[in-house]
């Protein structure tokens, strides 16, 4: 007998070292734990494999509820063949959920404790118990793809007839998860940046989710075209298009509205880091697709529709690792990079989820066998068709506006990541700099007045001017409100209490002594004013 070798293709090279490096730091991350593994700490506790490996992961079963409920619930059967591709890709994007997650936890042997210690008031609990469900859904509806390979007909009859409760259940689930990965972030607003923190993050998170699991049917029909000759038919996928636009429109107008109602929205085009990474995010995963797939020769296109998916991913994923890591670092006061243990898990764990994808499409009836109806052709008189031809072929153009968008937005990425660099600099480098006071004052906005109702023994009002009271030549908030005066609610939210004396050292007697201001003992009309 004699054997024969096989030389491996570029890709499969690539899948053995990414998989070999994955490995090793899996190996160091179960043997050393998440300090000798990760660039995490206690100031910044979560990074990668929460920001991309969670918060992407859940978001690829969004396509998966989207189209059971289109299929199963409202009765629309053309879109029947989509349902597989999108069913798998949830179910795999579940399970590498769970794989992350224990990495992750610091105790992952104590995964199982929320299914016995309960603790209804917390999001994770609710969060643990929705993966935990809607994974066990998803296997359910994925299991008939291989019943059927193995000709097991009888547990094939009963899952067809558990189908709709199956879905409505699974709809229900990934809808609470999709949003309490949002409502997740809700509990800091103090430390979630402005550009990414609001009241509807969940629903931020659940419409953006829908755009996602149907970038990604389009994604990884493309995908396995090239590598498995199976793919979905051109007028579904641009009905997923559609779909895609219509999701991300109303993402797009939602978040403006909430950041100018939140009175924001101009710091959106400031030049912070978090500015910049706020541009990239919207001009790549959010406007670019909406003008490439708003063309109808892009829609129709697979290639088209393939460079719009991509944006579309890439997009949201900057988008969860903003939220996770860009919008926290300020407050966190330390500066994240994931280590390159994190980075190769993650890689390892994206490889996988292609390769179970690869064998799932190749072993397993996922893509159905379709004919394609020949399209109705329209006759046309020669003169209009010249006028109807477009004047620069399909490819070509979304190369050029894709490659616009794309362009853009890593510029505008590599510019705020400058910006980071700037932001972090005195703390890296152990060196004292000078701030800005001259820039920061030209932004700064002076609190309103603040009039303190006459008390009994009190010759007569006092009104505090900020203005009056500050160094404009080098300003210091702190200097009264670290902790003489605690900061005071805005004007008409509640007025100052008259009875209480601030006339000691520990108030206005600070500053006012005799020697650094004038005393307190001095002229009282100087800020008893009647």
């Amino acid at each position: 007998m004699r054997w024969s070798f096989r030389r491996p293709s570029f890709w499969q090279l690539v899948f053995i070292v990414i998989l070999g490096a994955g490995l090793y730091s899996t190996v160091i991350r179960f043997t050393r734990g998440l300090g000798a593994s990760t660039a995490l700490s206690d100031a910044f506790p979560w990074g990668l494999w929460i920001g991309f490996d969670v918060l992407c992961g859940v978001a690829l079963a969004a396509g998966g509820f989207t189209l059971s409920a289109v299929v199963y619930i409202f009765n629309i059967e053309r879109f029947r063949p989509i349902i597989r591709p999108t069913i798998l890709t949830a179910f795999l994007g579940y399970v590498l959920v769970i794989v992350a997650l224990l990495f992750d936890l610091g105790r992952p042997y104590r995964i199982w404790h929320p299914l016995v210690m309960w603790n209804p008031h917390s999001v994770m609990f609710e969060v643990a118990w929705c993966v935990m469900l809607y994974t066990t859904v998803l296997a359910l509806e994925f299991s008939p793809m291989v019943f059927e390979r193995l000709r097991l007909e009888r547990p094939l009859r009963i899952l067809h007839a558990l189908t709709v409760p199956l879905v409505i259940l699974g709809v229900i689930l990934s809808t609470l998860h999709q949003s309490s990965l949002g409502s997740l972030y809700l509990i800091v607003p103090e430390k979630l940046h402005p550009l990414w923190y609001s009241p509807l993050l969940p629903v931020f998170f659940f419409i953006s989710a829908i755009a996602l699991g149907c970038a990604m049917t389009i994604f990884e029909s493309f995908l396995s075209y090239r590598a498995f000759r199976k793919r979905l038919e051109i007028d579904l996928l641009a009905d997923l298009g559609k779909v895609t636009v219509v999701a991300l429109a109303v993402y797009l107008v939602l978040r403006v509205q909430d950041l100018a109602r939140r009175d924001v929205l101009a710091r959106a085009l400031e030049p912070t880091y978090e500015g910049r990474m706020f541009l990239a995010e919207t001009l790549m995963g959010v406007i670019g697709p909406i003008l490439l797939l708003s063309i109808r020769r892009i829609r129709m296109d697979h290639f088209g529709l393939f460079v719009s998916a991509v944006l579309v991913v890439l997009g949201f994923i900057m988008n969860r690792l903003n939220v996770s890591i860009t919008g926290m670092e300020a407050s966190s006061g330390v500066s994240y990079f994931p280590s390159w243990t994190e980075l190769s898990v993650t890689l390892m764990i994206v490889a996988l989820g292609f390769a179970f994808f690869g064998l799932a499409v190749k072993y397993l009836p996922v893509f159905p066998e379709m004919e394609r109806l020949p399209a109705p052709t329209l006759v046309e008189p020669p003169a209009v068709a010249v006028l109807r031809r477009p004047w620069i072929g399909t490819t070509p153009l979304v190369l050029i506006l894709g490659g616009i968008f794309f362009v853009s937005a890593m510029g505008s990425a590599y510019s705020g990541l400058q910006y980071r660099e700037r932001m972090f600099a005195p703390a890296t480098s152990g060196e004292e700099s000078e701030p800005e006071i001259a820039e920061g004052l030209e932004r700064f906005e002076v609190p309103p007045d603040i009039t303190f109702p006459q008390g009994e023994a009190s010759p007569g009002p006092v009104t505090f001017r900020h203005a009056s009271h500050l160094n404009w030549e080098r300003p210091n908030c702190t200097v009264c409100h670290h902790e003489p005066f605690r900061i005071l609610k805005a004007s008409g939210r509640g007025a100052p209490s008259p009875a209480r004396d601030l006339h000691d050292e520990r108030h206005c007697g600070r500053c006012h002594d005799g020697r650094t201001s004038f005393s307190v003992k001095e002229d009282c009309t100087a800020c008893h004013r009647p």
